[in-house]
């Protein structure tokens, strides 16, 4: 059983940069693809980047492609999100997601339905 915790959030001007940390407790990284979603207020909940469970590939959503980056540091078994250039559209609730299956995260679908969730961490972009 995994248990994910996400930090970094937090409130900043359009243009800064924040990075989140997503700590897995309970198993090792090794072999689980990890996701990134958000929820923005009113809407539903969307994946934005995924690190796949061969640690080889990430894939981000056009949204974010070119100023997020997804890393894992398997040492510290955990998972980062760099979010750099943020926009007033960045903000939501931002949740990490874990998930053996190797159908996770392929790039060839978003929003795959991750075993493993943390409670989220809030960013808000505002100038």
């Amino acid at each position: 059983q995994l248990q994910l915790v996400e930090s970094g959030g937090g409130f900043v001007q359009p243009g800064e940069s924040l990075k989140l940390s997503c700590v897995v407790s309970g198993a090792s990284l090794v072999g689980y693809s990890i996701g990134w979603f958000r929820q923005a207020p009113g809407k539903g909940r969307e994946e934005i980047a995924c690190y796949d469970s061969d640690d080889r590939s990430k894939y981000y959503r056009n949204a974010v492609k070119g100023r997020f980056t997804i890393s894992r540091h398997s040492a510290r078994n955990t998972v980062y999100l760099e979010m750099n250039n943020l926009t007033p559209e960045d903000t939501g609730v931002y949740f990490c997601a874990a998930d053996s299956a190797r159908a996770a995260c392929t790039g060839g679908t978003w929003n795959y339905h991750y075993d493993y969730w943390g409670q989220g961490t809030q960013v808000t972009v505002s100038s």
